[in-house]
């Protein structure tokens, strides 16, 4: 029957097109924000999975006296390495194959699901991690737990202060992507509009207030020329968790940063810096990160710039 044989294209044309919106759909609804952090009922949720790796960041006493079961402790200076001399940059990217046995140590392997925990005033520590991640290629199955652990005991949820069993994992090959950037591509953004360079230490530095460094190692006050003041404390609401979307827009708008710029973030030395790359990312902004920041720039005698830029806080 002609008829039928049309019904029967005509249907499954119409099945198609209804499973391509729905697949659509789903994919829009997942959000950079969805993708990149989880709440503390979907972890309990999960936390059954065979694949899930739970890693803690902090302080070791704070996790030995509990932590969320399951999770492995990361030392700070299990993903990170101090660079060579006389400059000695501290927090540097560890190169592929040595950060990937490093991974594979804490448990990471191909099928690996993993979600980074974090003690008490932590973030830029764990955002420093999530970062690792996502250089290292593996950041579609990375995600932070919103709020860190106390978000996750203000729900009552489970704790323990027994750490599980060490596990090795089994990575490919790490697929490094280029998140990283150094001094002179900094330089190369002076004045280019489609890129915000960022600053995400506290006001008191960028505005020159106060100096950073250590003695051995002293910083002139003030920040790179032209840079935006955007605190990685003030990504996070009361309660710790991240700011809304909203939120987030508002603050790197009120502070010049524009709709479309490529963000450039920098610190003292490459992890508060993190925190405000992994809030770009919660947008969807394309961000990396000046991994020497303003212990490079100092010891390369570059300019600093004392009174806040235009459109900065």
């Amino acid at each position: 029957r002609p008829d039928a044989k049309r019904e029967d294209v005509m249907f499954k044309f119409a099945a198609a097109a209804i499973s391509a919106f729905a697949l659509a759909s789903a994919a829009q609804a997942a959000s950079p924000r969805d993708q990149l952090l989880v709440s503390a009922d979907w972890l309990a949720a999960n936390a059954k999975d065979p694949n899930l790796v739970i890693l803690h960041i902090g302080d070791k006493a704070e996790y030995e006296a509990k932590h969320i079961p399951g999770a492995r402790f990361v030392a700070g200076d299990a993903l990170s390495v101090t660079g060579p001399e006389p400059a000695k940059l501290i927090l540097e990217m560890p190169a592929p194959e040595d950060l990937e046995k490093r991974l594979e140590a804490l448990g990471v392997s191909d099928s690996s699901r993993v979600v980074i925990s974090y003690g008490k005033d932590r973030l830029p520590a764990a955002t420093r991690v999530m970062f690792t991640f996502d250089a290292a290629g593996l950041g579609d199955r990375v995600s932070l737990l919103d709020g860190g652990l106390p978000a996750w005991e203000a729900k009552g949820l489970p704790l323990t202060n027994v750490a599980p069993e060490a596990k090795t994992g089994a990575l490919s090959a790490l697929r490094m992507q280029p998140r990283i950037v150094g001094a002179g591509f900094v330089q190369q953004q002076f004045g280019k509009p489609e890129t915000a360079v960022v600053d995400a230490r506290a006001s008191v530095f960028y505005e020159g207030k106060q100096a950073g460094g250590s003695p051995a190692q002293p910083q002139p006050r003030g920040h790179i020329p032209g840079a935006k003041s955007v605190p990685f404390s003030s990504i996070t609401a009361a309660d710790g968790t991240l700011k809304s979307t909203d939120e987030l827009k508002a603050l790197f708008q009120a502070a010049g940063v524009a709709p479309g710029q490529k963000v450039v973030a920098y610190c003292h030395v490459g992890q508060q810096g993190t925190a405000v790359v992994f809030a770009a990312r919660l947008l969807g902004v394309e961000a990396v990160l000046y991994d020497g920041s303003f212990q490079e720039w100092s010891l390369l005698g570059l300019p600093a710039q004392a009174q806040a830029s235009d459109g900065g806080n």
